[in-house]
């Protein structure tokens, strides 16, 4: 497989765009990876330009257990080939593979061929913002929005369903430095509700502390970072897991 140059990014966020959604988290890794760099990894694809599987690959450092391979493909055969005969994955580490659940089946036999236990971590609806014009308008006079910053990486990682301690600690803190964020502050200046965007640009990490549920501050979260990610040219969507009803519906609320 061929490794993306800087200006075969760009052309590949154009070609990507066109293939949403079953695009998308491939398509934000590179649209990030075209501006901030949040995240180092390689992009790579059978052939170029005219690609049936494309997929990012993480330079992974020590304790590195929080970013994802993911991968798009036109043609299931080329990628069951690609994980069967190559490299391209170091099936003997921990990883987290990223796919449409189509491949599920394949897969699962791949993984127990090369010899590597798993399971299924999640199922996820994708949901993706076209018109920002539809978002409730927040009155700045009731609630004050700011960012995260560094110094709330801790409150962050403890909250988070996925958090590991120290482990998942450089996970947040790159998309607290690097990439878009809001929060709802109190009186004393302090979080206690936010959102953050992944490296691939989804938004992820909702949370509201249990002592302020039920102020609407997750509504008004996420029509402020969507109108925020719309207008920096990001594309706006979200993973929801399939249990989680209750934010299936409030997404698809906006």
């Amino acid at each position: 497989m061929e490794i993306l140059d800087e200006e075969q990014l760009k052309m590949a966020e154009t070609l990507l765009s066109d293939l949403f959604p079953q695009s998308l988290q491939v398509y934000g890794y590179i649209f990030q990876m075209n501006r901030v760099k949040a995240d180092h990894m390689d992009v790579l694809v059978d052939r170029w330009p005219d690609f049936r599987v494309i997929l990012t690959r993480p330079l992974r450092e020590k304790d590195d257990c929080f970013k994802d391979i993911s991968v798009y493909s036109k043609d299931g055969d080329k990628l069951k080939k690609i994980l069967l005969e190559t490299e391209i994955v170091n099936w003997e580490n921990y990883l987290c593979l990223g796919v449409d659940l189509c491949y599920e089946e394949m897969i699962t036999s791949i993984a127990a061929t090369r010899g590597a236990t798993g399971n299924k971590l999640v199922v996820c609806h994708v949901l993706r913002l076209q018109d920002p014009s539809h978002l409730p308008q927040t009155d700045s006079s009731t609630v004050a929005i700011s960012s995260l910053d560094e110094s709330h990486i801790s409150l962050v990682n403890k909250t988070w369903k996925f958090g590991e301690g120290e482990h998942s600690v450089e996970f947040i803190k790159n998309m607290i430095r690097y990439l878009p964020t809001c929060c709802v502050l109190d009186t004393d200046g302090q979080p206690v509700a936010w959102v953050l965007t992944y490296a691939y640009c989804a938004l992820g990490m909702l949370y509201t502390q249990p002592e302020h549920r039920g102020k609407g501050y997750a509504k008004i979260l996420i029509s402020a970072i969507s109108k925020k990610l719309h207008t920096q040219g990001y594309p706006v969507f979200c993973f929801i897991e399939e249990e989680n009803q209750h934010s299936f519906r409030l997404f698809k609320s906006l």
